[in-house]
């Protein structure tokens, strides 16, 4: 396993390997359609004032879709931590969320889940899933990530952490933190690094952001393994992330993975949210080469467009009838519940 991923930190893009089977093709298919037709209608909420703001992750549900369908779901220790971005829709709903969760955080209904309708949109919190909220700030999620990591070691299993970024973001002292102390030799933890590469911060490009031709070659200063995946092929990332987390799981040691990926709707509403022809669409690409396997057809993937933007739609017009905020509720849940504190001081904490 080592030695496997060892030559592919220095490669990149991912060799041809063998094909996935086609029932897990058709899932990974189904749920990146449905995260981006629901981001779709997240756009055209904030275009119609069903929301003041949206920013999300259009253009990466080739690589969002495997990296949730890997995570060992659950609470505690024992299971994967998850600290994500904003971009992260796709992974959620491969983990099993409602897709009209989202659209009521986006609407800023009280029924929100993650946040009682007092955050952006795809700011997600999932307290059963080891989901960690989700910060507006870039990139302070690195600099939690070993907390959560020392917190797998010393529980043992095969828990690990997983931090998902953006390149920009790693011009943040966040992200050198991370890379620092996941990878102590007295200590290594058990961290998956993620990057994810639309090569845009905001408006600025990466080439006159960033002196290095890889962000993946930062942790070889590190002894990390690295590697460079091409995020726009749902088989080539499903593999690339199986390998490095078995890796991550089996031998407790940090791994940074750079995830080339597209931006479909640029940076947020504040950037106009239109679409951006010039760039990849891992999901056009995807049906295509289930069309030419003969694994889907045609009639069949536009019938299922068709289904979930109907759903979305019904979703909405659910949720426009939901309650908003009770303005005396807006200190609740800021501090932890006496009964959640109480086991840490049964433990010896102070």
């Amino acid at each position: 396993m080592t030695a496997g991923l060892s030559q592919k930190a220095s490669g990149d893009l991912g060799a041809p390997a063998p094909r996935l089977a086609p029932d897990l093709l058709v899932q990974m298919h189904d749920l990146m359609l449905k995260a981006r037709l629901l981001e779709e209608r997240l756009i055209k909420m904030q275009k119609q004032g069903d929301g003041y703001f949206w920013i999300g992750g259009p253009g990466e549900e080739a690589f969002n879709v495997p990296l949730g369908l890997l995570i060992h779901k659950g609470e505690g220790p024992e299971f994967d931590y998850c600290h994500f971005h904003y971009r992260q829709s796709a992974t959620l709903l491969a983990m099993g969320a409602d897709p009209v969760d989202s659209i009521r955080q986006m609407k800023s209904v009280a029924t929100d889940p993650y946040s009682g309708g007092r955050n952006f949109c795809n700011h997600f919190s999932v307290r059963r899933w080891n989901v960690v909220p989700v910060s507006s700030p870039i990139e302070v999620q690195y600099a939690m990530a070993p907390g959560t990591a020392i917190a797998n070691k010393r529980a043992g299993g095969r828990g690990i952490t997983i931090v998902t970024g953006g390149d920009a973001g790693t011009a943040e002292g966040e992200f050198a933190s991370c890379l620092v102390w996941s990878s102590r030799p007295a200590n290594p933890l058990p961290v998956l690094m993620i990057v994810t590469n639309n090569q845009y911060g905001i408006s600025t490009p990466a080439g006159e952001q960033h002196g290095d031709k890889r962000i993946a070659d930062r942790g070889k200063a590190f002894g990390m393994e690295t590697l460079t995946v091409d995020g726009n092929d749902p088989e080539t990332a499903y593999r690339a992330i199986k390998q490095a987390m078995e890796l991550v799981r089996t031998e407790r040691r940090p791994f940074l993975m750079e995830v080339m990926v597209s931006r479909l709707y640029g940076h947020s509403s504040s950037s106009g949210a239109n679409f951006v022809t010039e760039e990849a669409d891992c999901l056009a690409r995807f049906e295509a080469t289930l069309e030419s396997r003969g694994i889907l057809t045609r009639p069949h993937m536009d019938a299922l467009r068709e289904r979930y933007t109907h759903e979305l739609l019904d979703a909405l017009k659910r949720v426009r009838e939901e309650p908003v905020p009770d303005p005396k509720a807006v200190y609740e849940h800021v501090f932890a519940d006496h009964d959640v504190v109480k086991p840490w001081k049964k433990a010896g904490g102070r």
